[in-house]
């Protein structure tokens, strides 16, 4: 699968990983709903961190259409928010 971090690029995991980074946006959508902005920070960047360490980078100038969209490391819960739908960021 290909997965793009909005202002970072494209990485290419294995499906064998999305159980993985389901459980984060699991834990994500949670601390969302609860508003709790530290927990959101914190598995943000957990969940962007195992992309970047599961995956591998693709040249800059590929551009693969990308199975998954993740917000910037800098994203406010609000703007994920609006990037949302009832799944959270990893269609299940």
């Amino acid at each position: 699968m290909i997965v793009r971090i909005m202002g970072e690029g494209q990485w290419k995991l294995a499906d064998s990983h999305f159980t993985e980074l389901n459980k984060l946006d699991d834990e994500l959508l949670e601390e969302m709903e609860s508003g709790d902005q530290e927990g959101f920070r914190r598995t943000l960047g957990d969940l962007l961190d195992a992309v970047r360490r599961l995956g591998s980078p693709l040249p800059d100038d590929a551009l693969e259409p990308s199975e998954l969209i993740l917000p910037a490391p800098d994203a406010s819960l609000e703007e994920v928010r609006a990037m949302l739908s009832d799944d959270g960021l990893i269609p299940g």
